[in-house]
């Protein structure tokens, strides 16, 4: 069983708050899991009885015909015999006509609380909340974080790390044998059911355009990017003109559809955003390494990909942040200068400065990371994540250097 405690957390800490709780995420992330075996068996362990558990999953043929909304609120009603509490669980609930009127009918009914999943492109989608009218709340799971997949694979760190950074998060991989079975089943997944969400939901009339525009996006992780640079990617390489306006609607819809994120550039002296360029992240690095056919693997994008989806998991807003600089040229006068910081993270009161490195093996490479950090004049902490198992120290800037391996194995890292 693979514990997803965070979660769980996160459902406990909604239950019974009069809404209706909507588990989001990209398909095959787990959402299922969570709900009918995580949180169900949560419940049983704390006296629910299973007569108070009303759980229908709507894809089995059996439950046919409780897709019609009369018939599915029948067999909800039927079901609440006491003023005790119940629990209703649907699964694939898009299935059921008009399914928001119903969910919103269940909330009449003082006793009960309310779960649901769903699996299709419109359910999957970042505005199924409005269709709630503000009755919903959603709780959006990602595929495994490193941690989750670590205690599920159960081998060695390196081992786990290796096996990660290649295939990704994808719950389902933990059960197959073979690295054939598992860049099948991430192709099969990216073309059979992601661009075909997409394709289906927004009536797309060039899916070539697409796939092109997810490629070249999957090589350029880590790196800047904007619609209008991709069209004059689409001119000179393909000779084919595609409006910048199209790449970004396109864009958008992998976005809504939770299969990549963007985050936008924070002027960090400025306190202010930079509109474009900006990068884009998969949501699975595994995703994107099958996009490509499992070449092109950069190291160190792949590693910032994977950092990236860890602050995001971990509940961090993050942005990319630019440090302006001014240097002294070789005729001695000065020139600005614009130097990257990988990640500003941001929850609450908390910040943290991240830097994403490989090594810090040389002085040059060790200046080059903490350049941006130490013209910094704010006191949040500023933090280098480095690849190799290093020992966590700060130094005498009060910069802190981190393991790879702690950072992903305690949430707690980048605090203490």
């Amino acid at each position: 069983m693979i514990k997803r405690d965070l979660y769980l957390r996160k459902i406990i800490d909604r239950m019974d708050n009069g809404m209706i709780k909507v588990i989001t995420g990209i398909r095959r992330c787990g959402k299922s899991y969570l709900l009918f075996e995580i949180f169900y068996n949560y419940l049983l362990e704390h006296n629910v009885p299973r007569s108070h558990i009303i759980t229908l999953q709507l894809d089995d043929r059996l439950n046919l015909k409780y897709r019609d909304p009369d018939e599915l609120c029948n067999f909800v009603y039927n079901k609440i015999t006491d003023s005790e509490k119940y629990f209703i669980l649907l699964d694939e609930v898009q299935l059921v006509e008009s399914f928001e009127e119903v969910l919103i009918s269940f909330l009449h009914i003082k006793n009960v609380d309310i779960y649901v999943t769903g699996s299709n492109a419109k359910f999957l989608s970042s505005d199924i909340i409005t269709e709630f009218r503000g009755r919903g709340d959603q709780i959006h799971i990602s595929p495994l974080a490193f941690k989750e997949f670590y205690d599920g694979f159960q081998k060695e760190y390196e081992d786990a790390w290796n096996e990660y950074s290649m295939f990704g998060g994808m719950p389902y991989l933990l059960s197959c044998k073979r690295e054939e079975q598992k860049i099948s089943y991430l192709n099969n997944l990216f073309k059979e059911t992601y661009i075909k969400d997409i394709v289906n939901r927004h009536n797309l009339k060039n899916e070539d355009v697409l796939e092109d525009i997810l490629n070249i996006i999957s090589s350029s992780i880590g790196s800047f990017t904007n619609p209008n640079k991709l069209s004059k990617t689409f001119k000179s390489i393909k000779n084919q003109v595609v409006a910048p306006n199209t790449i970004n609607q396109y864009l958008e819809y992998c976005i809504d559809s939770f299969l990549i994120r963007k985050a936008y550039r924070y002027d960090v002296k400025g306190r202010k955003y930079i509109d474009t360029p900006l990068k884009y992240y998969f949501s699975d690095i595994g995703l994107r390494n099958a996009r490509l056919g499992f070449r092109q693997q950069e190291e160190s994008h792949i590693m910032e990909n994977i950092i990236y989806n860890e602050l995001i998991i971990r509940g961090y807003n993050v942005d990319v942040g630019v440090v302006a600089l001014s240097e002294k040229n070789e005729n001695n006068n000065y020139i600005r200068k614009q130097t990257e910081v990988d990640f500003v993270c941001n929850l609450g009161y908390e910040r943290y400065y991240i830097q994403s490195a490989l090594n810090i093996d040389d002085s040059d490479k060790r200046e080059q990371e903490e350049r941006p950090l130490i013209n910094i004049s704010d006191s949040f902490r500023k933090i280098i994540i480095v690849k190799n198992n290093i020992k966590k120290r700060k130094d005498d800037y009060g910069v802190l250097f981190l393991g790879l391996k702690e950072f992903l194995l305690d949430p707690e890292s980048i605090k203490t």
